[in-house]
Protein backbone atom coordinates (compact mmCIF):
# COMPACT_ATOMS: atom_id res chain seq x y z
CA UNK A 1 0.00 0.00 0.00
CA UNK A 2 1.44 3.38 -1.03
CA UNK A 3 1.66 6.35 1.78
CA UNK A 4 -1.61 8.39 0.15
CA UNK A 5 -3.94 5.06 0.63
CA UNK A 6 -2.40 4.48 4.02
CA UNK A 7 -3.44 7.74 5.28
CA UNK A 8 -6.44 7.33 3.63
CA UNK A 9 -6.80 4.59 5.69
CA UNK A 10 -4.77 5.69 8.99
CA UNK A 11 -6.93 9.34 9.24
CA UNK A 12 -10.10 7.41 9.60
CA UNK A 13 -9.48 5.77 11.74
CA UNK A 14 -7.52 8.08 14.23
CA UNK A 15 -10.27 10.14 13.70
CA UNK A 16 -7.91 13.16 14.94
CA UNK A 17 -5.81 14.99 13.36
CA UNK A 18 -3.27 17.02 15.73
CA UNK A 19 -1.64 20.39 14.78
CA UNK A 20 0.48 22.37 15.97
CA UNK A 21 3.47 24.81 15.32
CA UNK A 22 6.57 26.01 17.94
CA UNK A 23 9.19 28.44 17.01
CA UNK A 24 11.66 26.36 19.11
CA UNK A 25 12.61 23.30 17.66
CA UNK A 26 13.22 21.19 20.86
CA UNK A 27 9.61 21.81 22.27
CA UNK A 28 8.29 20.96 18.83
CA UNK A 29 9.97 17.89 18.83
CA UNK A 30 9.26 17.16 22.41
CA UNK A 31 5.08 17.83 21.41
CA UNK A 32 5.54 15.17 19.05
CA UNK A 33 6.97 12.69 21.00
CA UNK A 34 3.94 13.40 23.53
CA UNK A 35 1.33 12.89 20.66
CA UNK A 36 3.43 9.84 19.23
CA UNK A 37 3.13 8.08 23.15
CA UNK A 38 -0.45 8.83 23.07
CA UNK A 39 -1.06 6.70 20.02
CA UNK A 40 -0.95 9.07 17.24
CA UNK A 41 0.51 8.23 14.22
CA UNK A 42 -0.34 11.41 11.86
CA UNK A 43 0.23 15.00 12.72
CA UNK A 44 -0.41 17.86 10.95
CA UNK A 45 2.49 20.94 11.62
CA UNK A 46 1.93 23.67 10.47
CA UNK A 47 4.10 26.28 8.77
CA UNK A 48 3.50 29.36 10.23
CA UNK A 49 6.41 30.96 11.25
CA UNK A 50 10.08 31.64 10.28
CA UNK A 51 11.43 28.71 12.03
CA UNK A 52 8.89 25.90 10.67
CA UNK A 53 11.07 24.56 7.98
CA UNK A 54 14.09 24.28 10.22
CA UNK A 55 12.50 22.82 12.61
CA UNK A 56 10.45 20.13 10.35
CA UNK A 57 13.72 19.36 9.06
CA UNK A 58 14.70 18.31 12.50
CA UNK A 59 11.13 16.59 13.59
CA UNK A 60 11.66 14.32 9.88
CA UNK A 61 14.79 13.19 11.35
CA UNK A 62 13.05 12.15 14.77
CA UNK A 63 10.66 10.32 13.07
CA UNK A 64 12.87 8.37 10.70
CA UNK A 65 14.92 7.48 13.58
CA UNK A 66 12.92 6.98 16.78
CA UNK A 67 9.21 6.51 15.32
CA UNK A 68 9.03 5.14 11.83
CA UNK A 69 5.27 4.69 11.72
CA UNK A 70 4.69 8.34 12.55
CA UNK A 71 3.51 9.95 9.65
CA UNK A 72 4.60 13.72 9.69
CA UNK A 73 2.33 16.19 7.67
CA UNK A 74 2.70 19.77 6.90
CA UNK A 75 0.10 22.61 6.85
CA UNK A 76 -0.64 26.40 6.07
CA UNK A 77 0.84 25.84 2.56
CA UNK A 78 -0.58 28.43 0.81
CA UNK A 79 1.54 27.90 -2.56
CA UNK A 80 3.35 25.31 -5.25
CA UNK A 81 6.83 26.48 -4.06
CA UNK A 82 6.01 26.16 -0.52
CA UNK A 83 4.58 22.96 -0.82
CA UNK A 84 7.86 21.86 -3.29
CA UNK A 85 9.84 22.90 -0.28
CA UNK A 86 8.40 20.60 2.39
CA UNK A 87 8.19 17.59 -0.17
CA UNK A 88 12.08 17.98 -0.34
CA UNK A 89 11.98 18.12 3.21
CA UNK A 90 10.18 14.52 3.60
CA UNK A 91 6.73 15.45 4.23
CA UNK A 92 4.31 12.89 4.01
CA UNK A 93 1.75 14.82 3.28
CA UNK A 94 0.36 18.46 2.83
CA UNK A 95 -2.44 20.85 4.46
CA UNK A 96 -3.97 23.76 3.00
CA UNK A 97 -6.05 26.55 4.43
CA UNK A 98 -7.83 27.16 1.56
CA UNK A 99 -7.99 25.73 -2.17
CA UNK A 100 -4.64 26.29 -3.76
CA UNK A 101 -4.71 24.93 -7.03
CA UNK A 102 -0.80 24.91 -7.75
CA UNK A 103 0.23 22.98 -4.59
CA UNK A 104 -2.43 20.05 -5.58
CA UNK A 105 -0.72 20.04 -8.98
CA UNK A 106 2.82 20.26 -6.93
CA UNK A 107 1.29 16.88 -4.39
CA UNK A 108 0.12 14.98 -7.83
CA UNK A 109 3.65 15.36 -9.36
CA UNK A 110 4.42 12.68 -6.43
CA UNK A 111 1.24 11.15 -6.14
CA UNK A 112 1.02 12.65 -2.12
CA UNK A 113 -1.89 13.63 -0.28
CA UNK A 114 -2.96 17.01 -0.37
CA UNK A 115 -5.72 18.17 1.64
CA UNK A 116 -7.29 21.43 0.81
CA UNK A 117 -9.61 23.86 3.06
CA UNK A 118 -13.03 24.64 1.51
CA UNK A 119 -16.22 26.30 3.25
CA UNK A 120 -18.15 26.78 -0.06
CA UNK A 121 -19.85 23.95 -2.48
CA UNK A 122 -18.15 25.76 -5.01
CA UNK A 123 -14.61 25.27 -3.22
CA UNK A 124 -15.30 21.51 -2.83
CA UNK A 125 -16.54 20.73 -6.48
CA UNK A 126 -13.19 22.31 -7.80
CA UNK A 127 -11.00 20.39 -5.48
CA UNK A 128 -13.30 17.00 -6.43
CA UNK A 129 -11.77 17.92 -9.64
CA UNK A 130 -8.63 18.28 -8.71
CA UNK A 131 -8.39 14.84 -7.68
CA UNK A 132 -8.65 15.29 -3.72
CA UNK A 133 -9.60 12.88 -1.59
CA UNK A 134 -10.06 14.44 2.01
CA UNK A 135 -11.29 17.76 2.39
CA UNK A 136 -10.43 20.01 5.11
CA UNK A 137 -13.72 22.28 6.41
CA UNK A 138 -12.32 25.58 7.64
CA UNK A 139 -12.94 27.17 9.74
CA UNK A 140 -14.89 24.34 10.88
CA UNK A 141 -16.67 26.41 14.14
CA UNK A 142 -18.46 28.41 11.48
CA UNK A 143 -19.41 26.15 9.79
CA UNK A 144 -20.68 23.26 11.90
CA UNK A 145 -22.19 20.11 11.77
CA UNK A 146 -25.23 21.03 10.07
CA UNK A 147 -23.13 22.33 6.94
CA UNK A 148 -21.77 18.66 6.36
CA UNK A 149 -24.86 16.88 7.01
CA UNK A 150 -26.82 19.01 4.26
CA UNK A 151 -23.85 18.33 1.22
CA UNK A 152 -22.38 15.17 2.74
CA UNK A 153 -24.67 13.38 -0.30
CA UNK A 154 -23.54 15.67 -3.02
CA UNK A 155 -20.17 14.21 -2.57
CA UNK A 156 -20.06 10.67 -1.96
CA UNK A 157 -16.58 9.83 -3.08
CA UNK A 158 -14.83 12.68 -0.73
CA UNK A 159 -14.02 12.37 3.28
CA UNK A 160 -14.37 15.64 5.42
CA UNK A 161 -12.23 16.87 8.04
CA UNK A 162 -13.34 20.00 10.24
CA UNK A 163 -10.55 22.09 11.53
CA UNK A 164 -11.03 25.19 13.49
CA UNK A 165 -13.01 25.89 16.81
CA UNK A 166 -13.71 21.78 17.68
CA UNK A 167 -13.87 21.57 21.29
CA UNK A 168 -12.74 18.21 22.89
CA UNK A 169 -16.16 17.13 24.19
CA UNK A 170 -18.49 14.48 24.29
CA UNK A 171 -21.35 16.94 22.35
CA UNK A 172 -19.21 18.42 19.87
CA UNK A 173 -17.49 15.73 18.81
CA UNK A 174 -20.56 13.24 18.31
CA UNK A 175 -22.35 15.92 16.72
CA UNK A 176 -19.15 16.02 13.92
CA UNK A 177 -19.28 12.63 13.24
CA UNK A 178 -22.98 12.17 13.67
CA UNK A 179 -22.76 14.45 10.38
CA UNK A 180 -20.49 12.64 8.73
CA UNK A 181 -16.99 13.27 9.01
CA UNK A 182 -14.33 11.28 8.96
CA UNK A 183 -11.95 12.87 11.57
CA UNK A 184 -11.24 16.25 12.84
CA UNK A 185 -8.50 18.37 12.67
CA UNK A 186 -7.59 19.71 16.66
CA UNK A 187 -4.97 22.39 17.02
CA UNK A 188 -5.04 25.15 20.03
CA UNK A 189 -7.61 23.10 21.57
CA UNK A 190 -5.45 19.72 22.19
CA UNK A 191 -1.96 21.59 21.92
CA UNK A 192 -2.39 24.39 24.11
CA UNK A 193 -1.11 27.54 24.71
CA UNK A 194 0.09 26.80 28.33
CA UNK A 195 1.30 23.17 27.27
CA UNK A 196 3.34 24.69 24.94
CA UNK A 197 4.42 27.62 27.11
CA UNK A 198 4.77 25.36 30.55
CA UNK A 199 6.31 22.02 28.38
CA UNK A 200 3.37 19.87 29.78
CA UNK A 201 4.57 16.78 27.49
CA UNK A 202 2.97 14.43 30.15
CA UNK A 203 -0.35 16.09 30.13
CA UNK A 204 -0.41 16.27 26.29
CA UNK A 205 -0.39 12.79 26.21
CA UNK A 206 -2.63 12.24 28.74
CA UNK A 207 -5.30 14.78 26.77
CA UNK A 208 -4.66 13.63 23.45
CA UNK A 209 -5.29 9.50 25.23
CA UNK A 210 -8.63 10.92 26.64
CA UNK A 211 -9.38 13.01 22.72
CA UNK A 212 -8.87 9.14 21.08
CA UNK A 213 -11.23 7.70 23.45
CA UNK A 214 -13.58 10.04 23.67
CA UNK A 215 -13.77 9.99 19.25
CA UNK A 216 -13.85 6.45 19.64
CA UNK A 217 -16.97 6.17 21.75
CA UNK A 218 -18.45 9.39 19.50
CA UNK A 219 -18.43 7.39 16.17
Amino acid sequence: MGKKDALLQLIPEQGILPLFYNKDTGVSIELLRALYRAGVRAIEYTNRGDQALKNFKEMRKVCDTEMKDMYLGIGTIKNGEMAQAFIDAGTDFIVCPGLVESVGQTADKVNMLWVPGCMTPTEIIRAEQLGAKVIKLFPGNLLGPSFVSTIKELFPGLLFMPTGGVEVNKDNLTAWFKSGVCAVGMGSKLVTKSIMENQQYDELTKLTQEALALIKSCK
